[in-house]
């Protein structure tokens, strides 16, 4: 990959013809990511003060491919999503972001989702870090046709939690639920 330096964005996949291919396979899936998430290939910013030309290119990949990894990890971008996405990543790359990010982030859920957290999206994480092959050196261009379930299959990432449906149904991980509407106010009585 080193050699070939893949680059992901919007001049270089061609995203209507992702947009064709079946339901379930991995580009299908991360278009309907991009479109269910409101966001492009072309979000992330260059990597800057990365002297070593290697070492640029490697996390210009990591920023370019992060979107693929929600799709592969079936996580949403609220924070639920992105705290259980660092944790894969910090364990798999030792990047501090990552890890800073796995680590402090959950302070920031509501109580009700630092519970999900802990019970469900966390353990997850951690056997997804642990066990599935380093997320970095897949090369997503050659897999678009693949269907996501082997690709995860293939990979060692486990079946991940639902959270994709249900961030639809739900308000965002760190938005309060809407204020119940006040009781009407009692008629004054007629004499």
């Amino acid at each position: 990959m080193l050699r070939d330096r893949p680059v992901i964005n919007s001049g270089t996949v061609d995203l209507a013809a992702l947009s064709r291919l079946p339901d379930g396979t991995l580009g299908r899936e991360y278009i309907r990511f991009l479109e269910q998430q409101k966001v492009t290939p072309d979000s992330r910013d260059p990597v800057r003060f990365v002297d070593d030309a290697d070492q640029a290119y490697v996390m210009q990949r990591y920023r370019e491919s992060h979107d693929l990894v929600h799709t592969l990890l079936g996580m949403p971008t609220n924070l639920l999503g992105e705290v259980t996405v660092k944790w894969v990543e910090g364990l798999q790359t030792g990047l501090p972001m990552c890890v800073g990010g796995g680590l402090l982030a959950p302070l920031r859920l509501k109580p009700k989702h630092r519970q999900r957290f802990r019970t469900e999206c966390l353990p997850w994480a951690l056997r997804a870090g642990r066990d599935a092959r380093f997320l970095l050196s897949v090369y997503w261009e050659r897999r678009w046709e693949q269907p996501l379930a082997e690709l995860r299959q293939e990979l060692g990432v486990p079946p991940p939690p639902d959270l994709l449906r249900t961030a639809q149904k739900q308000q965002p991980a760190t938005e309060a639920p809407p204020e119940p509407a006040a009781p009407p106010e009692p008629a004054a009585p007629t004499h």
